[in-house]
């Protein structure tokens, strides 16, 4: 009984959801030799697998009590799927449609997999689907789409990283009317992994069953209210409380799971337990961290005391379930924490600062609005740097950034819901053009030869 109190508390009071509920599917077997075709099967098996995932969803959240706030799917990447029969850019503009209008009518919020993985080089069917996504991206609304360029094994693919700055900002232009908004919906990753259920970067890895069905939590601000409770206590007091009300996140999430895999007649993938914020008040993992002690993210001890979170919320999750697996930590998106917000509009945080943040946390540089003018070679080199870090270390970086066009620093932009509005930050203004333009790869570090 004490347990239902808890759990009713943290949803009532503390801002507790599950995040999402994504059946990811594989598209392998629609492959087929004209684009039409494999369009038509795209959407019957999505259909076939998908058709009831946001109704369960909504009879579960009514049933347990739990907010279950976006119901997703994520699929093959695009460019394996349409490998066969894509002969143009035109053609995987189709098929994006096509998901989009799927999406919408099995109501989902997002679909993911618009994607390529070209993390040691790029076959023409990657260059065509990449050179799509901006116009896929204008004219979609639920499509999201992921290029993963580096990973620890293979080292850095720098000829995407060149073009996919020059795409991120060709989104940009084509979406200017409602604050490059197609942007926030395009990631580009180093490590990718297979079963991420978190949008812009998740799609359906070729490791992965037919369906499946993972479920991210998510709680902020349950971790913020618990830590409350034992201000100006010791490290290993603040440990214990994190690494404790991690686990019952976790569970929740469990529950949820199994009951829809359950309903829909689907494997349980992983849990992703990622603290992932919202604009709302006090579902912050910047307020998390001043609740530690830092009188705004940014601060001296930032990176620190993001280390800890991180460590002590994976801790705390794998004890509460067998499966944990996609992201799991803290994200840390500007447009969508308004304690980062904050952060970024009293000056205590750069650009800068939350990159040295990716080296402990979930993800990377995320959901960070930039001047409109800024050079692709800028964003590139931005890119670079963060697929860097995850190749060193052997983790999972990203890079979702927003170049607005017509807007600078002190100006701000609204993309509404749950994506926020952001600061446009300054981003150092001296050139890398010379770095991008040399061609091939940078090679794998020295430890990644294990075997």
């Amino acid at each position: 009984m004490k347990e239902v109190f808890e759990t009713n508390a943290m949803v009532e009071k503390e801002n507790l959801d599950v995040r999402t509920i994504t059946m990811g599917i594989s598209l392998l077997d629609c492959a087929g030799s004209d684009v039409d075709t494999t369009c038509s099967k795209i959407r019957e098996k999505i259909i076939r697998h998908a058709g009831r995932l946001a109704r369960t969803a909504e009879d579960i959240s009514r049933e347990f009590g739990v907010p279950i706030v976006n119901k997703r799917v994520s699929v093959t990447p695009a460019a394996l799927v349409g490998a066969s029969c894509c002969r143009s850019t035109d053609d995987y503009v189709k098929i994006a449609m096509t998901l989009d209008r799927t999406a919408s009518e099995i109501g989902v919020n997002f679909l993911g997999g618009f994607s390529a993985i070209v993390s040691k080089g790029m076959t023409e069917s990657d260059r065509m689907m990449m050179k799509s996504i901006p116009e896929a991206l204008a004219c979609t609304g639920t499509v999201c789409s992921s290029v993963n360029v580096g990973s620890t094994r293979t080292g850095i693919n720098m000829d995407a990283v060149r073009m996919m700055g020059r795409i991120v900002k060709e989104t940009a232009e084509r979406t200017r009317d409602n604050g490059s908004l197609g942007c926030a919906k395009l990631v580009v990753l180093c490590n990718a992994p297979d079963d991420n259920p978190f949008m812009a970067g998740a799609f359906h890895g070729v490791t992965e069953a037919d369906a499946v069905i993972s479920v991210g939590v998510s709680g902020p601000g349950v971790v913020k209210y618990a830590l409350e409770k034992v201000r100006g206590k010791s490290f290993e007091v603040l440990c214990e409380t994190i690494k404790k009300t991690a686990f019952k996140i976790t569970r929740v999430g469990q529950a949820v799971a199994q009951e829809a895999s359950r309903r829909l007649g689907v494997p349980f993938g992983i849990i992703d337990l990622s603290l992932a914020p919202t604009p709302a008040i006090g579902d912050s993992v910047a307020g998390i961290l001043q609740e530690i002690g830092l009188e705004k993210a940014g601060a001296p001890g930032t990176t620190a005391a993001l280390a800890l979170l991180n460590d002590q919320v994976k801790k705390g999750g794998v004890m509460a379930s067998s499966y944990v697996g996609g992201l799991s930590g803290a994200f840390i998106p500007v447009s969508e924490d308004q304690g980062m917000i904050e952060a970024v509009e009293c000056g205590a945080l750069s650009i800068e600062k939350l990159e040295a943040m990716t080296c402990v946390c979930s993800v990377g540089l995320d959901m960070i609005a930039i001047p409109g003018d800024t050079p692709a070679s800028t964003i590139s080199g931005i890119i670079a740097d963060e697929a860097a870090i995850g190749m060193v270390n052997q983790k999972t970086t990203a890079v979702r950034i927003i170049p607005v066009i017509g807007k600078g620093v002190g100006e701000s932009v609204e993309f509404g819901g749950l994506l926020g509005h952001a600061p446009i930050m300054p981003v150092n203004r001296f050139s890398c053009e010379d770095f991008i333009r040399r061609e091939g790869r940078i090679p794998a570090p020295i430890h990644s030869f294990k075997n």
